[in-house]
């Protein structure tokens, strides 16, 4: 049988699941084939059980293809209706043990502390215990929601030894990294509180060994779209070039939405620009039920990753006021990336999380939850913006989102130590 050079394995939530990070497995993939990997595979979930948990997902039918060398795998559970939980993580477990198992030397990426590295380090352990020897080198990117959502949840509930778990299952990886400054900051700080409640020493380590690698973005997918596609893309859409303004994203509370759409009835551009809704999430059926009252504001729960950049390159503005919430914070905004490489109206976004980090001085930045304040960045950007401004604007955010393009992040991120496994 004839193995592979070098393979690698990233664990993750992939597409179909509207998740930044799947877009960031999928853009490290890539470059990984270029890299001197032969062997890329992506372990994932089935779509039944992305479907059942209630995921916003991308239409199935408009799924970007892979190239040849990259492989997606969506390991059945093990067991039945009697094993309630952990039946499908048992299955990405025992295929990855199955790949360790191989004599090709092998980086494995997990997305998310929870659940996927918990499946690369049991993985790891029982091949170690086999007597396999896997030749292995494991690294672990934390990314917002392990922090906003699952240790921080941990700690609001007293759950001390949940979160042990954690940090022990994060720690015992080669390599551990964080999304964003502010991801690693809040990681230091959450096991500085595991520390002070249980003795443990958790939060030097993580100052001592995390590092901070941003979402790595394909550039070349938002770059320059021609002005045909945009304008044919526009019309299918009943809209026209800088003739709305744009929230393209996840369709939840932390995301500003209701803000943004309060604001929109207070803008005098009201009668000058619709506002676009492009996403799915939780909020979507009450957002619907809001955009029927008024005529002004359009829907759009299909967008697929080709019109996402034709949408963003036409819009007069991007607004993403993103607030921060008990169970979610933005601890970087990948959206935000993405818009200032496709060009088009301005961004007005706010300083929660790590949006800065994204967007430095290249957007219109205001207070979260400011409803008022909303209302009046919008409207001077769309009605009192010269037109200078709006470019000079357009060039340095685009500069400064060409250091998130994947190939450098992908060249940043796999050290010399994992290339040489």
């Amino acid at each position: 049988m004839t193995h592979p050079r070098r393979r690698l394995v990233i664990v993750v939530r992939a597409d179909p699941v509207i998740c930044g990070h799947s877009g960031e497995a999928r853009n490290l993939a890539e470059v990984a084939l270029t890299r001197g990997f032969d062997d890329v595979r992506l372990l994932t979930w089935p779509i039944p059980a992305l479907q059942a948990a209630g995921l916003p997902l991308k239409p199935l039918d408009r799924l970007l293809p892979y190239s040849e060398g990259i492989t997606v795998e969506r390991p059945d559970a093990v067991g039945d209706y009697r094993v309630p939980d952990g039946r499908y993580q048992a299955g990405l477990t025992g295929r990855l043990v199955e790949l360790l198992a191989e004599p090709v030397p092998t980086t494995c990426l997990s997305m998310y502390i929870v659940p996927h590295a918990s499946v690369v380090v049991d993985a790891v352990a029982s091949a170690r215990a086999a007597g396999y020897a896997p030749n292995v080198h494991t690294v672990v990117k934390a990314v917002g929601s392990d922090v906003t959502n699952v240790i921080r949840s941990c700690l609001r509930e007293g759950r001390f030894g949940a979160a042990t778990v954690l940090f022990t299952t994060f720690l015992a990886n080669d390599e551990v990294v964080a999304v964003s400054e502010y991801t690693r900051d809040e990681i230091i700080a959450s096991a500085e509180q595991v520390d002070a409640h249980c003795g443990t020493t958790f939060a030097e380590q993580c100052r001592r060994r995390v590092t901070v690698s941003y979402p790595p973005i394909d550039a070349s997918a938002f770059l320059d779209p021609e002005p045909a596609r945009v304008d044919a893309a526009l019309a299918r859409r009943g809209l026209e070039r800088d003739g709305y303004i744009l929230f393209l994203s996840r369709v939840t509370r932390a995301k500003g939405i209701y803000e943004l759409l309060a604001a929109y009835g207070e803008m005098r551009c009201r009668s000058r620009v619709k506002l676009v809704v492009a996403g799915t999430g939780p909020e979507l059926p009450q957002i619907q039920a809001l955009a029927k009252e008024d005529g002004r504001v359009v829907v759009l729960t299909d967008v697929d990753d080709q019109e996402k950049a034709l949408l963003m390159n036409g819009c007069a503005a991007y607004a993403l006021p993103t607030k921060p919430e008990p169970d979610f914070v933005e601890t970087f905004g990948i959206a935000l990336a993405e818009k200032m490489l496709a060009g088009g109206g301005p961004i007005v976004t706010t300083m929660t999380g790590g949006t800065l980090e994204a967007v430095g001085d290249t957007a219109v930045i205001v207070e979260p939850g400011e409803i008022g304040g909303l209302a009046a960045a919008v409207d001077r950007v769309v009605l009192d913006m010269p037109a200078a401004e709006r470019q000079e604007m357009e060039h340095r955010a685009r500069a400064r989102a060409m250091t998130f393009d994947r190939a450098a992040v992908f060249d940043a991120l796999f050290t010399r130590e994992a290339l040489a496994v």
